[in-house]
């Protein structure tokens, strides 16, 4: 199968090109124009991945890369951060909506043309439920309800795609992904950010390290079994459902502060930095991923323990 993936680049990208090559796709990768490919990769896939500039506000770009008339894309490119969501509502709705929606209207205009029936599996984020009445696990018949601008964005981002499934037959899947980490993550994000902060602290001896609020509870998946996730719905997700990837398994972030603590080796006291807090942060964001699995057979394969070790490992290499 020819794959596309865009925003090939990123995190979730690095480890799911080479898991999409080890099952024999032929993978096209995007970046922005002017990126370098990747680095992590191995020489081999290296020379198996072709390369494609991708810039998602501009449809003449969007076009261009949907031009070999792929079987399946991941639609993985977007605005990511919730920082510079907030600090530019406007460019987060232009990159995850419009883009994708431009994105979407490109794969279905092949179709309508008999060029290809592609399948668009697109990366949404679990952050579209909101806020839930009582801590529970999250299901995909809940009504989204994002409080921020990027929640906001991707859901808009899957309006636009079920629109243009229902106007021209374009095959689609929607991935509502729970928060993820593992191996070379940016320490922008809060477990990469609270192990580097760890490390910096055993190094010069600090008694105290900097934190947001330590009270949310999240589900944390490892990046590789969330990747596997991607790769089974590929083979196996049914056309037009919407899948919650998720471990079902809640942490506390005061929880996941102190198993990094102890993997370090360092007793270190949090103190929470006002600065650091996230404005209209989700109390509680856990998932039910009984469909996927029972959809796809797909099962986390990865403990959290041994993400944190990884996660730890790669920073100190």
């Amino acid at each position: 199968m020819k794959v596309l993936v865009t925003g090939a680049g990123g995190f979730v990208g690095r480890w799911l090109v080479p898991a999409l090559l080890r099952e024999g796709h032929e993978v096209l990768g995007t970046m922005l124009p002017g990126e370098r490919p990747m680095e992590g990769l191995s020489e081999e896939e290296r020379r198996r991945t072709r390369w494609r500039p991708l810039e998602l506000r501009d449809g003449t770009s969007v076009l261009a890369a949907v031009a070999e008339a792929p079987d399946a894309v991941i639609h993985l490119a977007a605005l990511a951060s919730g920082a510079e969501a907030r600090r530019d509502p406007g460019l987060a709705w232009e990159i995850n909506a419009a883009g994708t929606a431009r994105l979407a209207e490109g794969l279905g205009a092949l179709r309508q043309e008999r060029r290809g029936d592609p399948l668009l599996l697109l990366i949404s984020t679990a952050e579209v439920y909101g806020a839930a009445p009582e801590p529970r696990a999250r299901m995909e018949d809940d009504v989204p309800h994002p409080l921020s601008p990027y929640a906001a964005s991707k859901l808009g981002a899957e309006v636009a795609v079920a629109e243009v499934a229902r106007r021209t037959g374009l095959r689609t899947i929607i991935a509502r992904a729970f928060p993820h980490t593992g191996p070379g993550q940016t320490d922008r994000y809060v477990v990469p950010g609270f192990a580097r902060r760890l490390q910096a602290a055993r190094r010069i001896g600090a008694p105290v390290v900097k934190t947001g609020s330590l009270e949310p509870v999240r589900d944390f998946l490892d990046v590789r079994d969330v990747c596997a996730a991607y790769c089974a719905l590929l083979a196996r997700g049914r056309t037009g459902a919407v899948y919650n990837v998720a471990s079902g398994e809640g942490h506390s972030l005061a929880e996941l502060f102190t198993r990094l603590a102890t993997l370090i080796g360092v007793r270190a006291i949090p103190e929470v930095d006002h600065a650091l807090v996230r404005t209209a942060d989700l109390p509680h964001l856990v998932g039910d991923a009984s469909r996927l699995r029972d959809h796809t057979a797909w099962a986390p394969r990865y403990s959290l323990d041994q993400t944190l070790q990884d996660l730890v490992n790669a920073q100190t290499d």
